[in-house]
């Protein structure tokens, strides 16, 4: 999926302000940056499909303590992280397969697959949004099972 140029999305910015010379004016347009667009997770499984129902969005800022592994669990909707600050280490169940996510990253988060997120010598703070349906959870904890 292609990203926008710079120009396009000042543009785009100052189009939904009303104003095409603040997209002309550089000094005092509004800046956007893609952090994440993908139709699907970081481990490259596609996203199938929303839940029905109606529709609800949910933000959570997420303060991960250093040296903390999180419990294995699922997402039945889609969502993105953004790491304000520290490192987060994603880490896949079935496969094994980690990504390090840091600071000013996002993350397109897996759906329907087990996963679990740790910190090593500093804290993580991450802002996750859901893009879910009310009435659903937004996060399921998995069964515990051995590894």
């Amino acid at each position: 999926m292609s990203t926008p140029s710079r120009a396009a999305v000042v543009m785009c910015i100052g189009a939904l302000c009303g104003s095409t010379a603040a997209a002309a004016d550089q000094t005092h347009a509004a800046m956007s940056e893609v952090l994440v667009s993908s139709d699907a997770a970081w481990n490259g499984k596609a996203y199938e499909s929303y839940p029905a129902g109606r529709p609800q969005l949910t933000v959570v800022r997420i303060s991960i303590p250093a040296h903390t592994t999180l419990a294995w669990h699922t997402h039945p909707i889609p969502n993105a992280g953004y790491i304000v600050s520290g490192h987060l280490t994603v880490e896949d169940r079935a496969t094994g397969r980690k990504r390090i996510v840091k600071a000013g990253e996002a993350i397109n988060e897996q759906v329907g697959a087990e996963h679990r997120g740790s910190t090593d010598n500093e804290p993580c703070v991450v802002v996750v949004t859901y893009a879910g349906v009310a009435g659903v959870p937004t996060s399921i904890p998995a069964a515990e099972h051995a590894p």
